[in-house]
């Protein structure tokens, strides 16, 4: 990683807004929302960034719709997809070619793989050693014991934060100078756009549990509708739900909290017949 001279010459942005953001990003969890998860905190930890590059404020207003899009991953891994889209959002600022979906495309490419990393680190790892040595002192009544599971927990968790914002911003510079040249941004965004979606499917997949709960039986024959049905696709049920509920948001405009009332109302019904288990 360069110096934090060398990383910030000729750019728009300084320390000062990427500071602001690693800040800001504590609060990320604050403003949690049930459609779009993570999403508020971390267009409200753009701010700074977003207010340097676009003065204009129908250009900020784009920006910061863009920056609500889903977001979801662990907490301390979320200063490093900040870092890379403070990146992308100063070429787009600058360079009217710029293709500002693969913005997007990028964070849900990282979200998935960095929740993995995040989650057996700090949840299944880190947390896990510091309370073992927290609680052991504790139980011995030595105030040590909620001292030093704080530091040991937190000490990873901030480092990760802090060098992983500088990292994310240093190679997004880099990624984004290298694909200038050659229709670079053409293949990555496609590239983005492809791991985007199998992240999408594999959420889709293991997320929406949907399941028939039509059991024929004629004599000693049975057929489980489920089964014949996961013979022919597995999980095309949780995706056409799925897309039903696309189709609900994008074409018709329906609010979501009308769909969660509809999900609910209708799961209900379709369980009570028999429909759905």
């Amino acid at each position: 990683m360069k110096s934090k001279d060398e990383m910030f010459k000729g750019k728009k942005l300084s320390r000062k807004e990427l500071m602001a953001t690693f800040w800001r990003a504590f609060l990320l969890p604050a403003c949690y929302s049930m459609d779009r998860m993570q999403a508020p905190g971390f267009a409200y930890s753009m701010i700074p960034v977003l207010k340097k590059l676009y003065p204009n404020k129908e250009d900020l207003g784009k920006a910061l719709t863009r920056q609500s899009e889903v977001y979801n991953t662990t907490y301390a891994m979320s200063p490093f997809i900040l870092g890379i889209t403070a990146s992308m959002e100063e070429e787009a600022s600058s360079n009217p070619n710029f293709l500002v979906s693969t913005i997007n495309n990028i964070k849900v490419a990282l979200m998935g793989p960095l929740a993995g990393i995040g989650d057996t680190f700090f949840w299944g790892t880190f947390r896990v050693i510091a309370a073992g040595v927290g609680t052991t002192l504790a139980l011995k009544g030595n105030i040590l014991g909620p001292i030093l599971f704080l530091i040991l927990y937190n000490i990873p968790h901030l480092l990760t934060r802090y060098y992983g914002l500088f990292l994310g911003y240093d190679l997004g510079s880099k990624a984004i100078d290298s694909l200038s040249s050659g229709g670079g941004f053409q293949r990555a965004t496609k590239a983005a756009s492809v791991m985007g979606l199998t992240v999408v499917g594999g959420m889709i997949a293991s997320m929406v549990n949907i399941k028939f709960d039509f059991v024929f039986k004629s004599g000693r024959t049975t057929l489980d509708l489920q089964k014949i049905v996961d013979q022919i696709c597995p999980d095309i049920l949780p995706l056409a739900v799925t897309f039903f509920m696309y189709w609900l948001l994008q074409k018709k405009k329906v609010k979501t909290s009308w769909i969660m009332i509809g999900c609910f109302v209708f799961g209900i019904l379709f369980k009570y017949l028999g429909i759905f288990k």
